[in-house]
């Protein structure tokens, strides 16, 4: 048996809940009918008019952290990091790291033209871009413990809370307008003594983090977020600690508004097959979904890495075969509204050091530990890997809507697509109109057109 045939095997072996439960909700949950009428400028309808549809971008969100926007090495690098960026994807998740927004009290990192800090653009730069480009940026993450500042260290919980205080006023003034999801909380389960600061095991800090969030981004969405293991690889009860937790911090008052779940694969090549049997499970990863919906809240996949493990023509496939599964599964689920991919590029991962020394020699390679990894979707010189054509594909062709047809002789149509905004096109008594709709899940999905 192949190494290949083994990591993707549960896949294979449910075949039938691919073609079945996951093909259905594609179909029955990603996309609706619209109704478009033609109509002359004296209101009357137009029977017969030619219609031809095309869809421009999809309301369902598909990301990546945008932590090496011009940051790489060479203008061409971050030339090309830029396009692949904004033709594939209509999310970015922004680097809002305390350390790196403020690694010295009072001295902020928000202005374009702020020092650089590795792998944390400064956040003007950031939502510049994704203005640019239609992309809808999103905040990583306000109260992310392990990442508080050095400063803060010593200090008293009246003090860090103090602090917090005045850095959830900041981040609020300058962009609680332009970042519609904040991500208030980020991985809550580190091993014993892995906190920065005293604040960390205080009862209250979710709660407490959450409400605060409430006063100072009331119209924001507020997430709450952890890790894989924490999310997928639990005992898939209610009982399982991430779930809990967020039962509590909601039966408390906090206004968690969606749940976000890590999908990292970080394991070594040999340790693959056995570590990830429960990550690599269609129907166990639906269990999961289910479970955490019956919170009520809507789920976002926040951080995603799949393997390669090396630069083979092999390895480079079964990641592509891999994203193509899981994204699938994901967009399949009726409660996901987001799937955010982590690092775009191999070789500028999280390098756990400070030392500018060590952080230049990881370039190259993703390190995590001793593996050398490839988890990227562009190889190092930035040259376009199988997975990131299999995404395009997805999210612009398989997941994609267009097409031509006529009204009927009341001048009306229908059609059926994926949800997003769409380019319409109408032609009739020699005259032709060109108009956007968006065909959204929420809205009323009833179009009039005057031509």
């Amino acid at each position: 048996m192949t190494d290949r045939k083994k990591v993707l095997e549960q896949f294979e072996l449910q075949k039938d809940f691919m073609e079945s439960t996951v093909k259905a909700n594609i179909e029955n949950y990603r996309k609706g009918w619209g109704t478009i009428t033609v109509k002359d400028s004296d209101g009357n309808l137009i029977p017969d008019a030619k219609i031809s549809i095309t869809q421009k971008s999809h309301e369902f969100k598909f990301g990546a952290n945008l932590f090496m926007l011009d940051e790489l090495e060479t203008k061409e690098k971050n030339d090309g990091y830029k396009k692949q960026f904004a033709d594939t994807f209509n999310m970015a998740t922004l680097p809002f790291y305390w350390n790196a927004t403020e690694p010295e009290k009072g001295k902020q990192r928000y202005d374009k033209d702020s020092p650089k800090f590795y792998r944390r653009p400064a956040i003007d730069l950031c939502v510049e871009f994704c203005e640019a480009n239609g992309i809808e940026p999103r905040e990583h993450a306000l109260a992310y413990e392990k990442f508080f500042p050095n400063w803060l260290k010593d200090a008293t919980v009246p003090e860090i809370k103090r602090e917090l205080t005045r850095r959830y006023a900041e981040i609020s003034r300058r962009y609680k307008d332009k970042i519609p999801t904040i991500e208030v909380t980020n991985e809550m389960f580190w091993p014993e003594g892995r906190g920065t600061t005293a604040f960390y095991d205080e009862p209250d800090y979710v709660e407490w983090c959450f409400k605060l969030a409430e006063q100072y981004f009331p119209a924001n969405q507020l997430v709450i977020n952890d890790g894989t293991e924490t999310v997928w690889c639990q005992n898939g009860r209610p009982t399982d600690k991430y779930y809990a937790c967020i039962e509590n911090a909601i039966l408390k008052g906090a206004r968690v508004d969606a749940i976000g779940m890590q999908f990292h694969i970080f394991s070594q090549k040999q340790e693959e097959y056995d570590r990830t049997r429960v990550q690599y499970n269609p129907q166990t990863l639906y269990q999961r979904m289910d479970m955490y919906s019956r919170l009520g809240k809507p789920l976002q996949i926040t951080e995603v890495t799949l393997p390669a493990y090396d630069d083979s023509a092999e390895g480079e496939d079964i990641q592509a075969k891999l994203l193509e599964y899981l994204y699938t599964i994901w967009f399949s689920h009726p409660n996901v509204e987001q799937i955010v991919y982590w690092n775009l590029v191999d070789g500028y991962a999280y390098v756990p050091s400070d030392d500018p020394e060590v952080i230049a020699n990881s370039q190259g390679n993703m390190s995590i530990g001793e593996n050398i990894f490839y988890g990227g979707l562009l190889r190092f010189d930035m040259s376009e890997k199988p997975a990131l054509t299999t995404l395009k594909n997805l999210i612009h062709k398989v997941w994609h809507t267009e097409g031509d047809f006529a009204a009927d002789m009341s001048g009306t149509a229908r059609f059926k697509g994926f949800y997003g905004d769409y380019d319409v096109t109408v032609t009739a008594k020699g005259k032709t109109v060109t108009k956007t709709i968006g065909l959204y899940t929420k809205g009323k999905n009833e179009f009039e057109i005057v031509i």
